[in-house]
């Protein structure tokens, strides 16, 4: 029998190898590999550092935390994410959605779990009260792509 619930969905391929690095990882390894993710995460193009009106904010995030898509080639959803440097575990969180989610189709992002993050072994080095806004980005996110498909 299967169950129609979020948290049994199969993660898309790079999201599952980044989830299953993280599980696999001893502790430590898993906050420098979220810092590196932190470094990774690209700068946000000139149009939304001139005009950050045009981003969603995510208040339910502890640390300011901005995001934007639009639709690229193809239909692939491009995100973009304006987090500050001084919250580097939110930061590493977004670099993770960019390199496992950006080009993905719509449904490929609505289909990810929404508690894809709690199976990464993260709860013992992030607080709660983080792992909530991590939750909140990604229920953000699905939010901004559905209503841009709506808007197709």
């Amino acid at each position: 029998m299967t169950s129609d619930s979020s948290t049994n969905a199969a993660l898309p391929d790079k999201l599952q190898g980044i989830v299953s690095m993280f599980r696999s990882a001893p502790k430590s390894l898993r906050l420098q590999a979220l810092l590196e993710y932190s470094r990774k995460l690209p700068p946000l193009p000139a149009k939304y550092v001139e005009h950050p009106e045009f981003m969603q904010p995510v208040p339910e995030c502890t640390s300011p935390f901005f995001l934007v898509t639009e639709q690229g080639e193809g239909g692939g959803v491009n995100m973009y994410f304006k987090v500050p440097e001084e919250a580097p575990t939110v930061r590493g969180y977004a670099g993770i959605l960019h390199e496992a989610l950006d080009g993905a189709s719509p449904d490929t992002i609505l289909s990810v779990p929404d508690d894809f993050y709690m199976n990464m072994g993260l709860s013992e080095l992030i607080t709660p009260m983080r792992l909530r806004g991590m939750g909140a980005i990604l229920m953000r996110l699905k939010n901004v792509v559905r209503a841009e498909q709506g808007a197709v």
